[in-house]
């Protein structure tokens, strides 16, 4: 198992440590550097064990960094008070408890040699292509970690993994259950659809003032507009000091000087490709046509080379690259995948490839540039350098001025002009806001809205104190103007609630036809004035736009009556749709490089059920008690 582990320090592992310092585990090994007072409010207690409500804060703000750095502007703060995702996050830290005590029953271990030797060989930790403790030292202090916590929590991951590991070893299905749900998984059905729409029936229906009426009676809360406020706000941004920064001459010479390694780039090249798709799911057969079609674009482009871009935007499947002719830009090895990468860097510039087989399908390229790797010249990388020694220089302002921006918006609470002029900071106007905020990152962070609808801030009109809405960002506001909840009155939403309670009746209307034509169906009756679409054929991979209810229905209908009828509400348009199953098409020969992926992933499935397993018989034999009031308290 260790052998395992060494094998790995360049590729999994790596990316473990990474995520260790880069975007911290949300959910693994917290409690190994986060200090608590036996004074704590305890959220959860496994076999007497605590967690505490400061190490479930602390997760939360890590999962938060975690999805920030993956989703950016998409990243929406508010998700994380949902009481499924923080009894999500709780669990994860009972599950971490629970493993690392039984990793260590069992005897697993990280040896300090091994953890040492993962930790010295990993690049972002070296200088020169050797560790540097002093790069070491800094990565990790710049996360507010020292070595001894890190290599701890980096061991019980690890740990970890090596039991996860030891229980996913040799797991398997027996050969005649795995390819009974391989050409299960293969079948392919024929199927058309009628739809029942609400559109049908509207103009059946009718409404009246009355029901209008009680309709916005029954639904008053849905038309409820919170609460509101416009703020004065002021921002200091780590960012913005970096572009007032100034960097001489001598200072981007020496920084070059000093990390010239950083500057040295790969060989790379530009090519042009024609992709015919044949993925790793395609049967034999289409795989052979696609390598035909490839065979006679290659034979076409060999008569008239100089049509490679045209015939790349003709037949070419690769929508990335199809439009510009096939064009792929410059890139260094390690980009594309092997096939593709060990034929590029064999050509010579101008030259066409035969056809090139991926997991993609078959490639026909044109090696169109080459550029030679190097050391770049300290004017190429000067840019560079300057960026970097700029954000180096704002974070030490940052940290000069952070403390100043905190004091003054606190002790001064009755203006931020005070801590505007003095760092000569923008004060800026939001839009009328409520307590979800708006679409402004900076104005949707949880702890920023809190403060700013708090007591204090809204009623005493004191500024709220200086909240770090993201890395290396301060805001402060102040409360400039005040709108009460109110409700949308009846007369204004009159005409709007007409149209949506004659659409959920006809909607329902529709619904109850499509039930009882579908009941008819199944018995073998006929249903009058049906209009079924066009015969279709679906498999589980090609049918992902029906829907997973509809996929699951097709494919569990009774195939040994046919046709059978199966249906179900539209989530989309309203409504009932009908589908008839007419035909099953057995599969056929499946390719063995097919059988080879499903087997894969039914063993991965497999293992996971059987880690799942685990873990709840864990949970099961655990004393765990969960204090709920304390979680729901519980701050970021």
């Amino acid at each position: 198992m260790l052998e395992i582990i060494r094998e790995r320090a360049h590729g999994l592992i790596a990316k473990i440590i990474l995520g260790l310092i880069i975007v911290p585990f949300a959910l693994w090994g917290v409690d190994s550097y986060i200090r608590h007072s036996d004074k704590a409010d305890i959220v959860a207690q496994v076999d007497g064990q605590k967690i505490t409500r400061q190490e479930f804060g602390q997760t939360l703000r890590e999962k938060q960094d975690q999805m920030r750095a993956e989703l950016g502007a998409r990243f929406d703060p508010a998700a994380l008070d949902r009481p499924e995702i923080r009894q999500a996050i709780l669990d994860g830290l009972v599950q971490q408890r629970l493993l690392a005590t039984e990793a260590a029953h069992a005897g697993f271990n990280m040896p300090d040699a091994l953890l040492a030797s993962i930790i010295s060989n990993i690049p972002e930790f070296q200088q020169d292509g050797k560790f540097s403790q002093a790069r070491y030292e800094s990565m990790l202090r710049a996360q507010n970690m020292t070595p001894p916590a890190f290599e701890s929590r980096l061991r019980q991951n690890l740990v970890i993994q090596q039991l996860f590991e030891g229980l996913s070893h040799g797991v398997a299905m027996p050969r005649s259950a795995e390819e009974k749900v391989i050409r299960l998984a293969e079948q392919q059905r024929e199927i058309s659809q009628s739809l029942v729409t609400p559109e049908h029936y509207m103009v059946q229906m009718k409404t009246n003032p009355a029901d209008i009426k009680a309709y916005y009676d029954k639904h008053h809360e849905e038309f409820r507009v919170p609460e509101q406020v416009k703020l004065d706000y002021v921002v200091l941004s780590m960012d913005e000091l970096a572009q007032q920064m100034v960097v001489s001459d001598d200072e981007i010479k020496k920084y070059y000087d000093e990390h010239s390694a950083q500057y040295q780039e790969q060989d790379q090249r530009r090519a042009s490709h024609i992709l015919i798709a044949a993925g790793t799911s395609a049967s034999a057969v289409e795989k052979t046509a696609a390598r035909t079609q490839a065979e006679q674009i290659l034979k076409e482009i060999k008569q008239s080379p100089a049509r490679f871009e045209a015939l790349a935007k003709q037949y070419s499947k690769d929508p990335g690259s199809a439009a510009k002719g096939g064009d792929l830009g410059f890139f260094p090895r390690g980009v594309m995948v092997k096939p593709f990468e060990d034929t590029v860097f064999g050509m010579k510039g101008g030259e066409i490839s035969g056809l090139v087989q991926s997991d993609f399908g078959f490639h026909i390229i044109k090696l169109t540039a080459i550029k030679q790797g190097g050391a770049r010249s300290l004017d190429e990388a000067r840019g560079e350098v300057m960026q970097e020694l700029k954000k180096q220089k704002a974070a030490r302002k940052f940290a000069e001025l952070a403390e100043t921006f905190s004091n003054m918006v606190y002790e001064q609470p009755d203006s931020l002009k005070p801590v505007a002029d003095k760092l000569k900071l923008k004060i800026q106007i939001s839009p009328l806001i409520g307590k979800n905020g708006t679409d402004q990152a900076l104005l949707k962070n949880p702890k920023l809205l809190q403060a700013v609808f708090s007591e204090d801030v809204l009623k005493q009109k004191r500024n709220t104190e200086a909240i770090e809405v993201a890395p290396n960002i301060l805001v402060a506001a102040r409360v400039t103007e005040y709108k009460a909840a109110t409700y949308q009155s009846f007369e204004e939403l009159n005409t709007e609630l007409a149209k949506r309670l004659l659409r959920e009746q006809s909607n329902a209307m529709a619904v109850k036809q499509g039930k009882e034509a579908l009941a008819t169906l199944q018995k073998g009756g006929a249903v009058a004035d049906l209009q079924w679409g066009a015969q279709i054929i679906i498999t589980r991979e090609n049918a992902s736009t029906m829907g997973k209810e509809a996929l699951n229905q097709i494919f569990s209908a009774d195939a040994g009556k046919l046709p059978a009828y199966v249906g179900l509400e539209d989530p989309k348009g309203g409504g009932f749709i009908l589908i008839k199953v007419g035909k099953v098409i057995e599969a056929g020969a499946i390719d063995p490089a097919k059988k080879k992926s499903y087997s894969s992933q039914l063993r991965q499935s497999l293992s996971q059920e059987y880690s799942s397993a685990y873990l709840a018989s864990l949970k099961q034999k655990a004393d765990i008690h969960i204090i709920k009031e304390k979680l729901e308290k519980s701050e970021r």
